[in-house]
C-alpha cells in the first residue's frame, strides 16, 4: 500500500480550535442536525471515503473552510483515515492515526454539551477501537469500545432522536451480542451489554432515515447480515443492490466480493474482482489477491491461484492470512501432485505469519499433522465453497467411505456430505449427514462438528423447529477447542439472541 499523505487540517487544530469553539458555542441546540445531512462538497468528501479514494478525499476536505461543517469534516476526516488503517494494516499509518486522534478528540471534548459532541466522542472511540483490535491490541480496543459504548447510553438517553448515534450504536450492540460466551463475563464486568437484534434495528432506523450516513448503515447491515447471521444469500443480494446503485463505488464492491465468496459464488467474485482491477484510482487492496486466490482454488485453477496467493503475500503488509497462504500454496501443489514442493510450502507456513486469524489457526492446525491430507476431500471441499456443485458431486462419486482410515477423515467425509447436500437444499440428507459427523467426532477437536452443530441449527430455524434450532445452537457453544472457536460460538450467540424474539 503506497504511502498516503494525511491531511493537513487537524495538524493545524491548535490554531483553528478558538474560533471554531468559539461559533459553536453561540450556537444554538436547536439547530442541531438530527439527521445529519452533508453539504453538497462534503457529500463529495464522503463519497470519495466510500470509494477508498482517501487522497482525493482530503484534498476535497482541505477546501472546505466554513465553521459550519467542521463536526462533519471531523467524522469525515477520522473515517477516512480509520479505512484507510483497516484495510492496509499498516502500523506507521496507525500511528500517525492515533496522535490525529488525540488531537481530534481535544477539539470535539471543548464543544458544548450535545448530542453531536456525545457521537462524535463514541464514533471516534470506536474507529480507535477497531484499529486497535485489528492490530491485536486486544485490552486496548476494549477499553476504548467500552468508552464509546456509555458515550452511546448517554446520548441515546438523553438525544433519543438524534438518529446518527444509532449506527454507533448499533455496530457496539452487534460487536457485544456476537462475543464468545467465554468473554461474555468480561463484557458484565465492564458493565456492557449488547444484542445483535438491537443492534440491527438500529441500523434499520438510520438505513431509513434521510441521514447522509444511510448508505454507510446499510452496508454495516448487509455485512452483519452475512458475516454474524450467516444470511449469505440476503446479505449478497442487499451488497450487490447497493452495487447496481453506485457500480463504481469500490468499497461496495469490495463487500460484495467478500460476501458472493460467502454464498458459495466464486465465478461471481471472479467476475467483481475482473471490476475491480480496472479501477486503479484509490487505496490499494492487497487483501483482494487473496479472495482471488480462494476463488481460483475453489475453481480448480491450481496454477493461478498459486499466482494470486503469492501477489497476495508480497503486497499485504500485515501477518495475518500470510500462513494460510503459503498452506494453500502448499494445497495447491499437492493437488497438482507436487509432493516436494507442497512439503516446501507447508514448512515454510509453519514459521510465516500468525496464527490468530481463523484460516491462520487452521492452517497451523493442519501443520501439526504428520501426514498429507485426502486429495478427494480436499476437492469436496473446495469445490462445495466455491458453488462448483456439480464437481464437488462428481468428487463424492468417486469417493468411498471405506478408503477412508482415518476417524478425522471419515469425521469430515460425513461433514462435506452435509455441506454439500445443504447447499443443494437437500436439508433432509444434510441433517443425517451432519448427525454422523457429530456422533464420529465426539470431543476431538476439529470444527466438523461444532460447525455441524451449528448448521443444524440454522437449517431448524428456517424450518421454524425453534425448539431444535435452540439446542443445536447451544450444541456448538459446548465444543471446548477447535480452529473456529470464536467465530462459531460469536454465530451461536446471535442465533440465540434473535430466538429471543420468537415464540419457542
Amino acid at each position: 500500500m503506497p504511502n498516503y499523505l494525511l491531511i493537513k487540517f487537524i495538524k493545524k487544530t491548535g490554531s483553528t480550535a478558538c474560533f471554531f469553539l468559539f461559533f459553536l458555542s453561540s450556537a444554538k441546540a436547536e439547530f442541531t442536525d438530527q439527521v445529519w445531512q452533508f453539504s453538497s462538497e462534503m457529500q463529495k468528501a464522503y463519497q470519495l471515503v466510500l470509494n477508498l479514494q482517501s487522497d482525493k478525499a482530503n484534498e476535497l476536505l482541505n477546501k472546505i473552510a466554513d465553521p459550519s461543517q467542521q463536526l462533519h469534516k471531523i467524522y469525515v476526516l477520522s473515517l477516512s483515515e480509520t479505512v484507510d488503517v483497516l484495510i492496509s494494516e499498516d502500523q506507521k499509518k496507525f500511528d500517525l492515526l492515533e496522535a490525529h486522534f488525540r488531537k481530534r478528540l481535544q477539539v470535539v471534548e471543548n464543544l458544548p454539551e450535545g448530542p453531536e459532541k456525545l457521537f462524535l466522542q463514541a464514533e471516534l472511540n470506536l474507529q480507535r477501537g477497531f484499529n486497535l483490535l485489528n492490530l491485536d491490541q486486544s485490552v486496548s480496543a476494549v477499553f476504548a469500545i467500552r468508552k464509546a459504548y456509555n458515550l452511546t447510553q448517554d446520548c441515546l438517553k438523553d438525544y433519543p432522536n438524534f438518529i446518527p448515534i444509532k449506527k454507533t450504536s448499533g455496530v457496539i450492540q452487534v460487536m457485544i451480542g456476537a462475543v464468545p460466551d467465554k468473554y461474555q463475563w468480561f463484557m458484565s464486568l465492564l458493565g456492557m451489554q449488547g444484542s445483535v437484534v438491537t443492534g440491527q434495528r438500529q441500523l434499520q432506523d438510520l438505513r431509513n432515515s434521510n441521514s447522509s450516513l444511510s448508505l454507510e448503515a446499510t452496508l454495516l447491515y448487509f455485512t452483519i447480515k452475512g458475516l454474524i447471521n450467516q444470511q449469505f444469500s440476503e446479505a449478497s443480494k442487499g451488497l450487490l443492490g447497493c452495487l447496481k446503485e453506485q457500480p463504481e463505488n469500490r468499497l461496495v464492491l469490495f463487500l460484495a466480493i467478500n460476501m458472493v465468496a460467502k454464498d458459495s459464488q466464486s465465478e461471481t467474485a471472479l467476475e467483481l474482482i475482473s471490476k475491480l482491477d480496472h479501477q486503479g484510482q484509490g487505496l490499494q487492496m492487497d487483501y483482494v489477491e487473496y479472495l482471488r486466490a480462494e476463488a481460483l482454488l475453489n475453481k480448480g485453477e491450481y496454477s493461478s491461484a498459486i499466482v494470486a496467493y503469492q501477489k497476495f503475500i508480497k503486497g499485504y503488509r500485515s501477518p495475518s492470512f500470510k500462513k494460510d497462504a503459503n498452506y494453500k500454496i502448499g494445497i495447491c501443489n499437492w493437488l497438482m501432485n507436487d509432493e516436494a514442493e507442497a512439503k516446501l510450502y507447508f514448512e515454510r507456513a509453519k514459521v510465516t505469519g500468525r496464527a490468530q486469524a481463523d484460516p491462520d489457526r487452521y492452517a497451523a492446525a493442519q501443520l501439526e499433522e504428520k501426514r498429507l491430507p485426502n486429495q478427494k476431500l480436499l476437492k469436496l471441499r473446495f469445490s462445495t465453497d466455491g458453488g462448483f456443485f456439480q464437481e464437488a458431486q462428481a468428487v463424492l462419486q468417486t469417493l468411498q467411505f471405506a478408503e477412508l482410515k482415518t476417524v478425522k477423515d471419515q469425521t469430515e467425509y460425513f461433514y462435506r456430505k452435509g455441506r454439500l447436500a445443504q447447499k443443494l437444499d437437500d436439508f433432509e440428507m444434510a441433517k443425517v449427514n451432519y448427525h454422523k459427523a457429530i456422533q464420529l467426532a465426539k470431543e476431538n477437536p476439529w470444527y466438523f462438528a461444532p460447525n455441524a452443530a451449528l448448521q443444524l441449527g440454522y437449517i431448524y430455524r428456517d424450518q421454524k423447529n425453534y425448539v431444535m434450532a435452540k439446542k443445536y445452537f447451544e450444541l456448538a457453544l459446548t465444543y471446548k477447542k477447535h480452529e473456529y472457536k470464536s467465530s462459531i460460538d460469536s454465530k451461536s450467540r446471535s442465533a440465540l439472541d434473535q430466538l429471543k424474539f420468537v415464540k419457542i
